[in-house]
């Protein structure tokens, strides 16, 4: 009898069996297969580190020179520069705003000239 050849099959198959696939995972920016070697995570999204660019000028980010909004990944000059808060901060505190002290200024001026 040759139970040897059966135990053997037996073991080849359970190796076979056996695998490492892991899910795939796609970059956001490129959406090919991004490699744990060059892996890069923000914002719960996967990226590619050399595909992780900011949006308005395409400088290379990392994870400490990245601002996000809405999906859209910026370098911080660039977010600074676009989304910063214009304003008079006097508004809401009891204060006039600036303009209407302006306008003021402006009839003030036009009725003493003419």
């Amino acid at each position: 009898m040759d139970t040897r050849s059966t135990t053997e099959e037996k073991a080849v198959q359970r190796s076979k069996s056996f695998s490492f696939k892991t899910q795939k995972e796609v970059c956001a920016s490129c959406e090919k297969t991004v490699y744990p070697m060059e892996r890069l995570v923000a914002n719960n999204l996967v990226f590619h580190s050399t595909c992780f660019c900011c949006k308005h000028c395409n400088a290379k980010l990392s994870l400490g020179t990245y601002a996000a909004l809405q999906g859209e990944f910026y370098c911080k000059p660039h977010f600074q520069q676009l989304f910063k808060n214009k304003g008079n901060y006097d508004e809401g505190f009891g204060r006039k705003q600036h303009k209407e002290l302006w306008a003021s200024k402006e009839t003030n001026n036009i009725t003493k000239t003419a």
